[in-house]
């Protein structure tokens, strides 16, 4: 047991981000998102029971963001899904703007089947019980 670690960051995460390099993602996906797909090649980690704005914050308190424009992409809403309310959208922004001194503006949006796509190329993908939709990030990790 470590003091000040979150309960919701498993020693799994904690090596995987401490694995990770300037440059590297980091998916967190809800509960609908094909975790297991898009990792298939990559580190899946299972964190059941745990909310995305929650495990973000807790990721945020230890992963320096990288300096590119979006180091933080939101998955976007589709066309069909434009009426679809996404408060989770602004929990995130709020969250990233208090871990990180440029705010909200380094979050950027990108389209669901690019957010796969990129996914698949990601470090790592962690699959939350979010339940939450289009509750799903892509985190760029900076240097300290």
């Amino acid at each position: 047991m470590l003091k000040g670690i979150p309960a919701c960051l498993s020693p799994g995460l904690l090596k995987v981000l401490d694995e990770m390099g300037h440059g590297d993602t980091l998916v967190i996906g809800d509960a609908n998102f094909p975790a297991a797909s898009c990792a298939k090649n990559h580190n899946l980690i299972r964190a059941d029971g745990v909310r995305a704005v929650d495990l973000l914050d807790a990721v945020l308190h230890f992963f320096p963001l990288d300096s590119v424009e979006h180091p933080v992409l939101i998955m976007d809403k589709q066309a069909c899904d434009r009426a679809l309310e996404t408060p989770i959208w602004e929990k995130f922004k709020k969250i990233v703007a208090k871990h990180e001194e440029r705010g909200a503006g380094c979050c950027g949006m990108i389209d669901r089947f690019a957010f796969y796509e990129k996914a698949k190329q990601a470090y790592a993908v962690v699959a939350t019980t979010e339940m939450s939709l289009y509750a799903c990030l892509i985190l760029q990790k900076g240097c300290l």
